[in-house]
C-alpha cells in the first residue's frame, strides 16, 4: 500500500467588489466543510485578507489537502459544491498553487 503525501496548497480569492462580506460567510464554512469530508489535515486553514499595490483587495487561503486525490475528490463531493459554486460565483478570479517549506539558515543573535 503506498502512503501518498499530504498536499499543501496557497489559493488566491479575488472576490468582485462589494461580494466581500458575502465572500466571507462561505470562506468561513470552506475548511471546515472540507476536512469534514475527510479531505484535509486536522490543521485549519490560515486566511489572510491582503491588499496589493493598487489597493485591490484579495483573501488568500492555505490549508493541506490529506493527499493529492482530495482536489478530485472533493469535485464529486456534494457538500463540497455547495460551498465552491456560491464561492466562484463571487470571484472575478481565483489562483490555486501547492507550496513546499523553503528552509532558511537564519543567524541567532
Amino acid at each position: 500500500m503506498t502512503i501518498s503525501a499530504k498536499l499543501k496548497v496557497l489559493c488566491i480569492y479575488r472576490v468582485k467588489k462589494g461580494k466581500e462580506k458575502e465572500f466571507r460567510r462561505l470562506l468561513e464554512k470552506h475548511w471546515p466543510t472540507l476536512n469534514a469530508a475527510g479531505l484535509t489535515t486536522d490543521e485549519p486553514a490560515e486566511v489572510l485578507w491582503c491588499e496589493d499595490k493598487m489597493s485591490k483587495s484579495f483573501f488568500a487561503e492555505q490549508f493541506s489537502w490529506i493527499d493529492a486525490n482530495s482536489p478530485e475528490v472533493a469535485h464529486k463531493t456534494p457538500e463540497v459544491m455547495a460551498v465552491w459554486e456560491p464561492m466562484g460565483a463571487l470571484c472575478d478570479g481565483m489562483e490555486f498553487m501547492q507550496t513546499q517549506p523553503v528552509p532558511m539558515p537564519f543567524a541567532n543573535g
